[in-house]
């Protein structure tokens, strides 16, 4: 091909090196004023997968199917929110449990160190792909601690303050939700941990710690299930969670506080 007529990369080669470094879109190529055709067309196509990110459904009956392997019983809840587009509108349905959800729940109640929770959020596929990873390498580390732990609980069309209610209907010091984050254009399976002790109706966002970007681009699974082992420990000894308890996960281990 002549020189003349091949296309040109018309981006420095600075730009180039840090585009190794990150998944960002930085140092696009440009044609006039607007960026190339090539980077156009990967933006659109990221913008409609996080969009089918957001609206799409859980597959509970995958899910728990998968979840059944951990040897807990896995009962499945859904929010008071009627539908899918129900949820995108009224997130404050999305934070409360539905009557039937409730009532579902009470049989089970009894007094353990902690619940943990899947909930689809704003990326189901974000929990149908790294919950049961996370859960694979978090539940021996509790278990080694000799905690005793509540069924496990998918909930559908739910925000993660419905973790709340369920660490409160089932009688749990604390509640662990693993949640679909907002999907973004370079993730749109990006999962979220919500750590809460003793959650009750007064509990708000800055009582709860946040462990976020859980994906195998970002905190992979067994990185992921240790700072929350670690974090659970820390609010056993501590009797607190949120903004005063520090992710200090890569410090000497804490000691394993007495069961009681």
């Amino acid at each position: 091909m002549n020189d003349k007529l091949a296309p040109k990369d018309t981006v420095s080669p600075i730009w180039r090196g840090l585009r190794t470094l990150t998944a960002a879109r930085i140092g696009l190529a440009r044609t006039g004023a607007s960026i190339g055709t090539g980077p156009l067309l990967e933006f659109q196509l990221a913008h409609a997968r996080a969009r089918d990110a957001v609206h799409e459904e859980l597959d509970a009956e995958k899910l728990r199917s998968d979840l059944s392997a951990f040897g807990l019983p896995v009962l499945v809840v859904d929010s008071a929110v009627g539908s899918r587009r129900d949820y995108l509108m009224r997130p404050d349905l999305g934070r409360r449990l539905s009557p039937e959800s409730e009532a579902a729940l009470a049989p089970h109640a009894g007094q353990t160190d902690v619940a943990l929770v899947v909930a689809d959020g704003l990326s189901a596929r974000a929990v149908q792909t790294h919950a049961a990873p996370v859960l694979a390498a978090l539940l021996p580390a509790l278990q080694a601690e000799r905690l005793t732990i509540a069924p496990l609980v998918i909930a559908r069309n739910a925000r993660v303050a419905i973790g709340d209610a369920i660490a409160q209907a089932l009688r749990a010091d604390a509640v662990t939700i693993l949640i679909g984050e907002r999907p973004g254009l370079s993730a749109p399976d990006s999962m979220g941990a919500y750590l809460t002790w003793r959650p009750n109706a007064e509990t708000t966002d800055a009582d709860r710690n946040c462990l976020s970007n859980i994906r195998t681009e970002g905190i992979g699974h067994a990185d992921s299930a240790f700072k929350i082992a670690h974090l659970l420990r820390a609010m056993r000894m501590r009797r607190f969670s949120g903004v005063r308890l520090k992710d200090e996960s890569d410090l000497p281990p804490l000691p394993i506080p007495d069961a009681g």
